[in-house]
């Protein structure tokens, strides 16, 4: 598995790959409507794009034999009031292709994240993870995330609870 940083030329495929990520992991829990509504207002070409520009962002995508297997995205100066970190960035979403579930792409994914942060002087990484979605709390615990804190997500118009979850780096 190769991790490499995405690129401009990777907006497309980031848009689509979302899409259907988010798509294949949600849409069973919610109501049609508000996963339609959340998919145009987050993932397309020219949204990924202006992702992939901003200096504030950072994608990682894994690859296997050259297909993309997930993605993470990174923000750098995104914060949650419930932090304890001091520096901290964000993983806002962590991705793998259903065909790559339980094959290691997660944890790849991770283990970037962590590197990035550490590199960047962090002291902690933090994200979001929907309150019903036991088996990501569970990675993320595994990884030694706490909750620390909770948030409104608005998944079209439904507010959801999101649990805010912290790694502290020793």
């Amino acid at each position: 598995m190769n991790i490499r940083y995405g690129t401009v030329n990777d907006a497309k495929m980031l848009a689509e790959f979302g899409a259907t990520a988010f798509y294949d992991s949600f849409a069973k829990d919610n109501i049609e409507e508000n996963i339609r509504l959340y998919l145009k207002r987050t993932y397309s070409p020219e949204i990924q794009l202006s992702e992939l520009t901003n200096p504030e962002v950072i994608f990682l995508i894994a690859e296997v034999e050259g297909e993309a297997a997930g993605y993470v995205k990174i923000n750098l100066n995104n914060r949650d009031d419930s932090i304890k970190g001091r520096k901290s960035i964000e993983i806002e979403r962590i991705y793998a292709a259903k065909a790559f579930i339980g094959k290691g792409v997660g944890k790849s994914l991770m283990q970037a994240s962590i590197q990035e942060a550490r590199q960047r002087g962090c002291d902690s990484l933090w994200l979001g993870v929907w309150e019903k979605n036991p088996r990501a709390v569970d990675f993320y615990k595994k990884w030694g995330f706490k909750e620390v804190g909770r948030h409104i997500f608005m998944l079209g118009n439904d507010q959801q609870k999101d649990y805010i979850m912290e790694l502290e780096f020793s």
